[in-house]
């Protein structure tokens, strides 16, 4: 397809400026579901001024602009999206930056940086903090704005700060007082996180390491880690007559869901809140059961499902 017959027109969205543009670039290569369809344009700005310029063109021209971090928490429809898909994979976004006088107390990471790669260099060098979110695979970035976590822990306790640009190129920094943390949802506005302040201190490097390998080996117990699937599929749900959380996995369990199937894609036989794929599956696979189990856990239970994952269609906000 050439420019002229494409979606967005022109290139005068991004032709000026340091970036790298894939257009019609197909996504699931870069999910952890490793289905569904393309976008109009994968862009990766290549500095900090370049995104917001980029985001304020977008919003004059009423462009869609979605974020993409690691993929995990993410289904793209079979169809595709529509609009600018960013990335921030440049240099200039992963940055690692320890304070720099006193003891170490704070990193300054960037929202484009894996929060694997953050954990294992921290807990390496004797820094406790960000140990409990080992495993949860996203960005700093995706993280923050998510509120990632589990058992041991959330990335909302160790924030300090985040800077944002919001969807017309705007920068804001808020501090960790002006940020509500919930469970699995920050109140930060709209826009894409490009850096956040986190809390670190130091630590036994030995006791911290095998903290981590506790951490680590429980999930993989628990787990379908060597699946395909994009990690938990529902947030654990209130119970309705308790108003406590529950595991969202025990309910689908106890709904007698397990083994559930359509087409290529199954809930996992060692985990209910997992939604596995098999070569072949589509997008739409995995669609259709993932409203057919929060259905059937509903009409069973008596417990409502929230999705986790966040699914991409075109043409939905």
């Amino acid at each position: 397809m050439t420019m002229a017959t494409h979606p967005l027109g022109s290139t005068t969205l991004f032709a000026d400026l340091d970036v790298n543009v894939e257009l019609d670039a197909p996504l699931a290569q870069h999910t952890w579901y490793g289905i569904g369809g393309s976008a109009d344009a994968l862009v990766r700005p290549q500095t900090p001024e370049a995104l917001a310029t980029l985001l304020r063109r977008c919003s004059r021209n009423a462009v869609r602009v979605r974020i993409l971090g690691e993929g995990a928490n993410l289904l793209v429809a079979d169809e595709g999206v529509e609009g600018v898909v960013v990335r921030l994979d440049a240099p200039c976004f992963k940055g690692l930056q320890l304070n720099a006088n006193g003891p170490v107390t704070a990193a300054r990471v960037g929202g484009g940086r894996d929060l694997g790669k953050t954990i294992r260099e921290t807990v390496a060098a004797g820094l406790a903090g960000l140990e409990p979110l080992i495993g949860i695979p996203a960005t700093i970035g995706g993280a923050v704005r998510m509120n990632a976590g589990g058992k041991y822990g959330a990335i909302g306790d160790t924030l300090q700060s985040v800077g944002l640009v919001d969807w017309n190129g705007e920068e804001h920094v808020y501090d960790r007082a002006a940020i509500r943390c919930e469970y699995r949802h920050t109140d930060l506005p709209p826009g894409i996180v490009t850096w956040a302040v986190l809390s670190l201190q130091a630590a036994d490097p030995v006791a911290l390491r095998a903290r981590s390998k506790e951490i680590s080996e429980y999930k993989a117990s628990v787990q379908p880690l060597a699946a395909h699937s994009a990690g938990c599929m529902y947030k654990n749900p209130i119970h309705p007559a308790t108003g406590v959380r529950i595991s969202a996995g025990k309910v689908i369990d106890d709904a007698g869901l397990k083994g559930t199937r359509v087409g290529g894609a199954l809930v996992s036989g060692q985990h209910g809140n997992f939604i596995v794929v098999e070569p072949g599956a589509r997008a739409a696979d995995v669609m259709e059961l993932a409203a057919l189990v929060a259905a059937e856990t509903f009409a069973r239970t008596g417990v409502r499902l929230e999705r986790e994952v966040v699914f991409w269609r075109r043409g939905e906000a």
